[in-house]
């Protein structure tokens, strides 16, 4: 269950807020690999705006670049489970956001989504922008349009739960666990043990010698019973 300032409660109560809905993206530089960080929310100019970190649920301060209308987030439902939650961020080809994932490169990139509730008329926040959705874009498709025609960037993200169904790709081999600690052979037979025979409580029926085709006695041999 999503928890709500006391003051920010009282206002959604109350309906007398503006609501804003901000974005911040992790991207890498093409180039170098290294992580660039910007921000944007549905307003104009560009705003200081405090939110809450997801990761650390404490307060600070981010600078979002104005958009306007320009970006379109999809309907993000509330979920009491662990489910993989999608999310669908439509973009104008004029907003710098557009500008941004051509420059750096946004595959899997880190998407945080955050509700700011403000007074009505004015740039001041009732409470810290609470986050609503954190995940990676999963692909984006970006439509170049003909003349007179609108074009599109469409981002489909995936929320981080994502990551609990992620499998290990290390190998279970001795080579492996040697990389992880010199010495380790607790795999060493792994390729083969697939292939041996436990038998257990059963004679080895292969192993037994063969009983003679004469004893010189009317007695049965048994090989079971063998004292000699």
């Amino acid at each position: 269950m999503r928890s709500i300032d006391s003051a920010g409660q009282t206002a959604l109560e109350q309906r007398n807020i503006s609501i804003r809905d901000f974005i911040w993206l992790t991207v890498k530089n093409r180039t170098t690999g290294d992580p660039y960080e910007e921000g944007y929310w549905s307003d104009v100019t560009t705003i200081s705006a405090e939110i809450r970190n997801p990761e650390t649920g404490g307060d600070e301060f981010r600078t979002f670049a104005g958009a306007g209308n320009l970006i379109d987030v999809s309907p993000i439902a509330l979920m009491s489970n662990l489910a993989t939650q999608t999310l669908t961020i439509t973009v104008s080809p004029v907003a710098n956001l557009n500008e941004l994932v051509r420059e750096y490169d946004a595959k899997q990139a880190r998407i945080e989504v955050y509700r700011g509730l403000f007074t009505p008329g004015t740039y001041a926040q009732i409470i810290p922008a609470y986050p609503r959705f954190v995940g990676y874009i999963d692909d984006m498709d970006i439509k170049t349009p003909p003349e007179n025609e609108a074009g599109t960037l469409v981002m489909n993200c995936i929320s981080h739960t994502q990551e609990l169904s992620r499998y290990n790709v290390a190998t279970r081999s001795s080579v492996y666990m040697e990389e992880r600690s010199t010495g380790d052979t607790f795999r060493n037979h792994v390729a083969a043990v697939g292939t041996w025979e436990m038998r257990w409580g059963v004679k080895n029926i292969a192993a037994q010698p063969a009983a003679p085709t004469s004893t010189g006695s009317s007695k049965p041999y048994d090989a079971g019973l063998d004292r000699r």
